[in-house]
């Protein structure tokens, strides 16, 4: 039987006591927490403030709107961000910390809705010395893009699965320097892999800019629905993409944290 509990004045008084007894303990901003030392950059377009989209892993690196991008209530998770053709977030490139710079790995996952198959950047950032490091890309082609750079140096160049419009798509592109290889998962499989052409890693630095929907020349700009953008600096594997993609970043740091990502996959799956 379920009791009801009722607060009468004795307690509450009790509970008052207790309550001003206990030590003063400065409790610290919880967004100033990093959620995971390999988050790099998390866009759940759930707040927007002003001129500007909350970052979400902790780090600071909030997006200043260029042009027009709006949040839309037709998000995967809740609420999305559109974008208007030729609108873009910028990150501030230059002055991201350089421990939180991908260089032995890299993933960049999203969930995006495009309005026509064409070439539209998911994320970009350029080197100091003209590297373009990085393009996760929809491509006018109908295929996807996954590409790391060296300077001077192609480390992996992926071009395939469905690029398709009105309609959401998961993309992940994952890297492991480690490992040599790069995997690029659409709606959580791999339609594409290949191993590392040069040993060297990604290029160490976003001096030339760091944009989300843009390339840093103004080119390849997305025009859509991008929800639930994570970047990381390291390889994600397939099982920990499809928990992003099925549940969301939170959840599945959740689960990390627990030690349980496997035992808990196999029962999301099963319930599936």
């Amino acid at each position: 039987m379920k009791r009801n509990f009722i607060l009468t004045p004795y307690l509450a008084c009790l509970l008052l006591v207790g309550t001003l007894c206990i030590p003063t303990i400065e409790v610290q901003d919880a967004s100033a927490e990093v959620l995971d030392p390999d988050l790099v950059l998390y866009f759940d377009y759930e707040d927007f403030k002003g001129d500007t989209v909350l970052e979400k892993s902790g780090r600071g690196y909030d997006g200043a709107i260029n042009g027009k991008v709006t949040q839309s209530n037709d998000g995967k998770f809740g609420k999305a961000a559109h974008f208007v053709l030729g609108s873009f977030l910028d990150l501030d490139g230059p002055n991201i910390k350089p421990d939180d710079i991908p260089t032995e790995g890299m993933s960049v996952v999203a969930w995006i809705n495009v309005e026509a198959v064409s070439d539209m950047a998911i994320f970009n950032a350029r080197a100091k010395d003209n590297t373009w490091l990085v393009h996760p890309e929809a491509r006018g082609s109908g295929k996807y893009r996954w590409l790391n750079r060296s300077p001077g140096s192609t480390i992996f160049d992926i071009r395939a699965g469905e690029n398709k419009k009105d309609t959401w798509q998961h993309y992940a592109g994952t890297f492991s320097r480690a490992e040599g290889l790069a995997v690029l998962y659409i709606n959580g499989k791999n339609v594409g892999e290949e191993k590392a052409r040069v040993p060297t890693p990604i290029a160490g630095d976003w001096g030339q800019g760091a944009r989300v929907g843009y390339n840093i020349d103004n080119n390849r700009p997305f025009a859509g629905l991008m929800d639930d953008l994570n970047v990381w600096k390291r390889g994600l594997t397939e099982e920990e993409v499809n928990v992003i993609m099925n549940d969301g970043v939170d959840a599945f740091l959740a689960v990390e944290a627990h030690g349980k990502l496997t035992t808990t996959w196999g029962k999301l799956k099963a319930l599936k």
